[in-house]
């Protein structure tokens, strides 16, 4: 992304160069803000939003969460692939079956979170 430098009218604005300084310091990384987007990218589609949200309660796997979703297991797993990529869930294997957590309490606090954002408005 190109960077611009707008020029300021003399009579624009209440903060000061040393204050938008000290601003522009804070602000977050380029690679972190598109990190960011990433993940909110991932919470950006339902399905999604619903298996983080069945996967608070309890680790489950994909013939359970194809359940509780009443999709197929091949839509759900796709998602949750989709999901461990983004280091959002994680996946523990007993025997031949492959059980779906969150990756860890960050999620749950995202998620819950933002639900909580939701509710107050």
């Amino acid at each position: 992304m190109d960077k611009i430098t707008l020029e300021r009218p003399l009579d624009c604005c209440a903060h000061s160069e040393i204050q938008l300084a000290e601003v522009k310091e804070r602000m977050i990384t380029d690679g972190s803000a598109s990190r960011l987007a990433e993940l909110f990218k991932a919470l950006g589609d339902p399905t999604r939003i619903k298996l983080i949200g069945a996967l608070l309660h309890r680790e489950l796997c994909v013939h359970e969460l194809s359940q509780l979703l009443e999709m197929g297991q091949s839509a759900v797993s796709h998602q949750l692939r989709y999901l461990r990529n983004m280091r959002m869930v994680k996946r523990r294997k007993s025997g031949k079956t492959v059980f779906y957590s969150l990756d860890d309490s960050h999620i749950e606090q995202i998620f819950l979170q933002t639900l909580q954002h939701l509710e107050h408005g």
